[in-house]
C-alpha cells in the first residue's frame, strides 16, 4: 500500500491481536490517538489501521464512537476499496445465496448482505422481488450507497431493478449526515414478495427495519409444522408472519396481538392476501403484557413470543432480562397443558446463555414441567462471520409445557 494513499490510525501495543484474528471492529480505546477535528480524518473516511510496530493490517471505515473503525480488508492495505471492491463483495454474497437456493419460485424475500457476516460491516441489503432495500449503519457505507446500488443492478441473475435506500434511523445521529430515504435507482414496482409459497406485503417506506423480518423465515416454517389443530396466539405480531404460517399449517384459530394499530392493519392485510375471508383469524391492538394478564388460562396451546429488542445496548441489559422473564412467566402460566411455546430474543446485547437463563427462571416460577424441543437462531442468509460471533443475534427456544 502506498503510504500516502490513506490516513493511518495506529493501535496500542497488543491491540492488534484481535485484528490478526480477523475481528472486524477496532474500538476507540485500542487506538493510540482518536482522531479529532483538524486531524484531517472525517467520519466515513477510509483509513489504514496499523499495528504498534507500524505494520499495516488493513483498511476500514472510520467513525466517531465506541467502534472507531469497521474493517473491510485484512491484506495489509493492498486491495483498494473502490466501486469494483463493492461489486466483488456483493457478487460473493449473491453466490452464497444461490448456494442456499435463493431466490426461488417459492421465495424471493431474503437477505443478500448481512453486515459483518458478508464482510461488509455496516451494510444490510434485503431483497423483495425486484427491489433491493439498502440500509447503512455506518457513515462509510452511507457514502458508498451509490456504488452499492449500481453494483446491485449490475449483477447478472439477481434481478434487481429498483434500489431503495432506508437509513434515516440507522445511521449515528451525531454524524449529522441528514440521510434521506428514497430510491437510488428505479422506482416502485410491487410491494408483494413471496416466502415459502406464501405472499406478504412489504412496507419498506414506513415499516420497521427494511419492512419485513426475513430473519424469522425458517422459524415461521417450524411454527407452521406445529400448528395443525392448535389454538395459536401470536404476540408482538407486527406484519403477521407467524400468523400466516400458522393458518397455512392448519391451526384451529389464530389470535394476533400487537400494541400498534398499524401493525394489526398489516397483519390483517397479509392474512387476507393468503386466506381471504378466513374466519379462523382475529387480531387485537393491545399491550402484550396486559393481554396475557387478562387472557383465560388454557385457551391457547401454541404461543409465540417474538418481542422487539428489549436491549439495544448493554446499558439496558438488566431491564431487558427482567422483561424476558416477565413475559415468559406469563406465557407459562397461561398456556394449556401439552402446549408449545416459541420464545425469542433479537437483542444482540443478550447472550444465548442469558436468554436461556431468563426463560429457565420464568419456567421455575411457573412450576410447570418444561422441555426444550428446539434451539433456534437466524437463517443461513443471515450468516455469522466465524471471526465475529457477535453476529449471532437471534436466539429462540421451542418448549413443550406439560
Amino acid at each position: 500500500m502506498k503510504e500516502t494513499e490513506y490516513k493511518t490510525l495506529r493501535l496500542r501495543r497488543g491491540k492488534e491481536e484481535s485484528l490478526d484474528r480477523f475481528h472486524p471492529w477496532v474500538f476507540s480505546g485500542a487506538l493510540v490517538h482518536m482522531p479529532q477535528e483538524g486531524d484531517g480524518i472525517e467520519e466515513g473516511d477510509l483509513v489504514a489501521v496499523a499495528a504498534s510496530d507500524g505494520r499495516i493490517i488493513g483498511l476500514g471505515h472510520f467513525q466517531i464512537g465506541s467502534i472507531a473503525v469497521r474493517m473491510l480488508t485484512f491484506d495489509g492495505g493492498d486491495e483498494a476499496v473502490d466501486n469494483a471492491f463493492f461489486e466483488r463483495r456483493l457478487r460473493q454474497a449473491c453466490a452464497m445465496r444461490r448456494a442456499l437456493g435463493l431466490p426461488s419460485e417459492q421465495t424471493d424475500a431474503y437477505r443478500l448482505v448481512h453486515g459483518e457476516g458478508d464482510f461488509l460491516p455496516g451494510l444490510v441489503v434485503d431483497i423483495y422481488g425486484k427491489t433491493a432495500v439498502v440500509q447503512a449503519h455506518s457513515p462509510g457505507m452511507h457514502f458508498a450507497r451509490k456504488a452499492i446500488a449500481e453494483a446491485l443492478t449490475a449483477i447478472d441473475g439477481l434481478g434487481v431493478e429498483s434500489v431503495y435506500y432506508k437509513s434515516e434511523t440507522t445511521l449515528p445521529y451525531k454524524a449529522q449526515l441528514d440521510a434521506q430515504n428514497g430510491y437510488l435507482i428505479g422506482s416502485f414496482i410491487s410491494d408483494t414478495a413471496r416466502e415459502n409459497g406464501l405472499s406478504f406485503r412489504i412496507d419498506w417506506l414506513r415499516g420497521q427495519k427494511t419492512g419485513f423480518f426475513v430473519d424469522q423465515r425458517d422459524n415461521r416454517s417450524l411454527v407452521g409444522r406445529y400448528s395443525q389443530g392448535r389454538s395459536v396466539l401470536n404476540m408482538f405480531c407486527y406484519t403477521g408472519g407467524f400468523s400466516v404460517y400458522a393458518l397455512a399449517g392448519g391451526a384451529r384459530e389464530v389470535v394476533s396481538v400487537d400494541s400498534s394499530a398499524k401493525a394489526i392493519t398489516l397483519t390483517d392485510a397479509n392474512v387476507e392476501l393468503n386466506f381471504p375471508g378466513d374466519t379462523r383469524h382475529v387480531s387485537r391492538a393491545e399491550d402484550a403484557f396486559k393481554y396475557l394478564d387478562n387472557m383465560d388460562a388454557g385457551r391457547h396451546d401454541l404461543i409465540i413470543l417474538d418481542p422487539p429488542a428489549f436491549a439495544k445496548h448493554r446499558s439496558a441489559l438488566r431491564n431487558a432480562l427482567q422483561g424476558y422473564r416477565r413475559i415468559n412467566a406469563r406465557a407459562f402460566e397461561k398456556i394449556a397443558p401439552g402446549g408449545i411455546l416459541f420464545t425469542f430474543s433479537c437483542s444482540q446485547a443478550v447472550t444465548k446463555e442469558q436468554f436461556r437463563l431468563a426463560v429457565f427462571s420464568a419456567a421455575a416460577q411457573s412450576r410447570r414441567r418444561v422441555r426444550i424441543l428446539h434451539q433456534l437462531t437466524q437463517p443461513a442468509d443471515h450468516p455469522v462471520n466465524i471471526y465475529h460471533p457477535e453476529g449471532e443475534y437471534l436466539k429462540g427456544l421451542v418448549l413443550y409445557v406439560e
